[in-house]
């Protein structure tokens, strides 16, 4: 007489059933839903987004031994990782995007491009001050498809620097997208990515105005007023722009908060900062009321100290005194380059 057959794993009394990564997937999401957490699962690829959702929708009841199995096994799997990368090329991309030169990054959105990679990702990727006038030439039609893939937090931001009106329509357009194609979409983003993604790399770091003002703000005051003069003549409105990039002593006051002084004078050698003191005193006008605002802002005891070495100061030769001048200047923009202080924001009057 044969044995009995052997009974399917199954049908045992203590077997489970072996459960997928996908449905495993599906189980820690639900877990971590149930538990009150926030998930960024956007950035996952739109299929796993939609296969994660379908399992997601199969899930019934999961007793609490296999919840554990799996809880265990997924914190056990990220123990193990030591690395996250990106992943991908476009991710790569972006997380390079500030480290690598302007000519690198613009052949490897080329390339992207060829390998055929997803166009909207490339358009996500630019950066705020790229997307503003975008969103101001295109149609709002196109804006409005554009706002809608973006993250909520940029899409925020972005609608902020648009004028109200413009903004009013964009955001007016958006309500009009819900019987929108997604090929139609598809090829916006193509289409975008073509023409905003590709772009020659620029052959300066800074636009104009920023060089013009750089370089006027280390001339002397002579040289920066004449040339300022000769601009009006030629180009009014590239004249006021460079104008308003140009920081000097004399803009302190407008431009500093007055709790930064300490820190500023801190980094100025002593001489230096009495000489510049002295010199700006002897101007007059807004470079004595810069004077003033740095005594100011100091301790009583350091600014009384500091004015009684003014009183016996010999005169400030004038190319001394603007060189001072250009090092206190100096010190300022470095700390505001560094991040160490930043600039009052002018008022919109000025504009």
């Amino acid at each position: 007489m044969n044995p009995p057959a052997a009974l399917p794993l199954m049908d045992a009394p203590t077997a489970r059933p072996q459960l997928t990564k996908r449905r495993k997937a599906a189980v820690v999401v639900q877990m971590l839903l149930a538990d009150g957490q926030r998930l960024s699962l956007s950035r996952l690829p739109e299929e796993v987004q939609l296969d994660l959702t379908r399992e997601l929708g199969k899930l019934k009841l999961v007793d609490r031994t296999t919840l554990h199995a799996i809880a265990s096994e997924f914190v056990d799997d990220l123990e193990r990782v030591g690395l996250a990368a990106p992943g991908d090329f476009l991710g790569a991309l972006e997380a390079l995007s500030d480290q690598i030169s302007p000519g690198a990054a613009s052949r490897l959105r080329k390339e992207a491009q060829l390998m055929g990679a997803d166009p909207w990702s490339q358009v996500m990727a630019l950066p705020i001050e790229e997307l503003v006038p975008i969103l101001e030439e295109e149609s709002v039609e196109v804006a409005a498809v554009i706002l809608s893939k973006l993250p909520v937090a940029k899409a925020a931001e972005l609608l902020g620097k648009l004028p109200g009106e413009r903004a009013r329509r964009i955001t007016f357009a958006v309500s009009q997208t819900s019987e929108i194609q997604p090929l139609a979409v598809a090829r916006i983003g193509a289409a975008l990515a073509r023409t905003y993604c590709s772009a020659p790399p620029a052959a300066f770091a800074n636009p104009p105005v920023q060089r013009v003002g750089a370089i006027l703000n280390s001339s002397i005051a002579a040289t920066r007023d004449s040339v300022l003069e000769g601009l009006g003549n030629d180009d009014p409105e590239f004249a006021e722009k460079v104008r308003k990039a140009i920081f000097t002593y004399e803009n302190i006051p407008e431009r500093i908060e007055g709790g930064d002084i300490p820190a500023i004078v801190r980094e100025v050698d002593n001489a230096i900062l009495l000489t510049a003191l002295v010199y700006g005193a002897s101007l007059g006008g807004p470079n004595a009321q810069s004077t003033d605002f740095i005594l100011g802002n100091l301790s009583k005891r350091m600014a009384d100290g500091l004015r009684e070495e003014m009183a016996v100061h010999k005169k400030v030769r004038k190319s001394d005194g603007e060189d001072a001048l250009n090092d206190v200047i100096g010190v300022i923009r470095a700390a505001v380059d560094a991040g160490e202080i930043a600039f009052k924001v002018p008022d919109e009057d000025d504009d």
